[in-house]
């Protein structure tokens, strides 16, 4: 399995919803980790944001610029039209 490194800080549940979704479209191979923790309540969720993407070292320029385009209410680029 190839090494894997975070790429970005995921703001919300529906932020990561997208990105997956966008990644998963793109083929880029990525895992979503949530900072939610039973034991306290999300408590990190407040401090530290959702969570964040792993993924490839080659892919993080593509990720970071995918999240700053859904940031910017840019979301409609990011899917091709068929």
């Amino acid at each position: 399995m190839e090494d894997y490194k975070k790429a970005g800080i995921l703001e919300n549940e529906f932020e990561a919803q997208l990105v997956a979704s966008v990644l998963a479209e793109r083929g880029i191979p990525h895992l979503l980790r949530s900072y939610h923790d039973t034991a306290f309540d999300g408590l990190f969720q407040t401090q530290k944001g959702w969570g964040h993407v792993s993924s490839p070292e080659e892919y993080h320029q593509e990720i970071k610029e995918i999240l700053a385009d859904l940031r910017q209410g840019d979301a409609g680029d990011l899917v091709e039209a068929p």
